[in-house]
């Protein structure tokens, strides 16, 4: 039986990446080649693929993301992508990736997690993850006026560098932020939320949408930690609740909530996680894999 080789970090390879391309595709309806053509396709996501016939036959991507807590930079792997080829399956293959990611970010990291779908609950508890609980915080408000948050859609180069350079150098917006690795939020904006993005004055951008009176304000990119209430004002009458997709700077006037999203399971490993819930945290929604 062909077990195949185990290649990583081939983005520029045009024939693995294709492959790879093809075969999200057909797992998730996620495509990542005009990710890689629009150049945020970076050094932190790296796929690990078992290679058989010259066509991946299955992935464990790696995401290196470094958060700002407290002050100090947290080092944490997120697992992503894990996808097998149907002809493949109930071979071991993943757990093949598992353990050479293993072997390859053994005391490189603070901790690793993944989310998880419903059908693969009981698979990562075998590998020594552990189910967290995560808290979303909302607040109910009252706003009034014209709003001024002015919509940047998100369609071509022009717009993506002005972001990307907005990112690079904004002040952290929550209390659990990630630091660099851009390739992310650009993933989601430049695809599923290109009509998500306002410039607030001269120097902020919000990613956010509103859905009847809920503003679901997703990230904020800023030089200064921003006044999260002074954003929300941006968006003018109407606005009755917000809901945060990150965790604020200081949870005063904010209601914390388990967050729940429909056939996800957050998977933490690692010391960097042993005071992730005490700490009332969450992962930012720009930042998942």
């Amino acid at each position: 039986m062909e077990q195949g080789q185990i290649v990583k970090g081939y983005r520029n390879d045009d024939a693995l990446r294709g492959s790879f391309d093809r075969l999200a595709r057909r797992t998730f309806d996620l495509a990542f080649e005009d990710w890689y053509q629009n150049g945020f396709w970076g050094d932190d996501y790296i796929p690990y693929s078992v290679v058989i016939d010259g066509a991946v036959a299955a992935n464990v991507s790696v995401n290196r993301t470094d958060f700002v807590l407290g002050g100090e930079t947290k080092h944490f792997i997120q697992l992503g992508t894990v996808m097998t080829d149907e002809r493949y399956r109930n071979r071991g293959l993943i757990r093949r990736l598992m353990a050479e990611i293993d072997r390859d970010f053994a005391g490189r990291a603070d901790g690793v997690y993944l989310f998880a779908n419903d059908s693969v609950l009981n698979f990562y508890p075998k590998f020594g993850f552990r189910r967290a609980v995560e808290l979303e915080y909302t607040k109910a408000v009252e706003t009034a006026g014209a709003a001024f948050a002015e919509p940047v859609p998100m369609r071509d180069a022009a717009a993506w560098a002005a972001l990307t350079g907005a990112i690079q150098a904004s002040a952290p917006c929550g209390r659990f932020s990630l630091s660099g690795n851009t390739g992310l939020p650009l993933f989601y904006v430049s695809k599923f939320m290109q009509d998500c993005v306002c410039r607030i004055g001269d120097d902020a951008y919000a990613v956010a949408e509103q859905e009847g009176g809920t503003l679901c304000l997703h990230a904020v990119y800023a030089p200064a930690p921003p006044d999260l209430d002074a954003v929300v004002r941006a968006f003018g009458a109407g606005v009755r609740q917000v809901r945060l997709g990150f965790t604020p700077q200081s949870s005063a006037g904010w209601t914390p909530h388990a967050r729940r999203e429909a056939d996800t399971t957050l998977f933490v490993r690692g010391a960097g996680f042993d005071d992730f819930e005490r700490r009332g945290l969450m992962f930012p929604v720009l930042a998942h894999a």
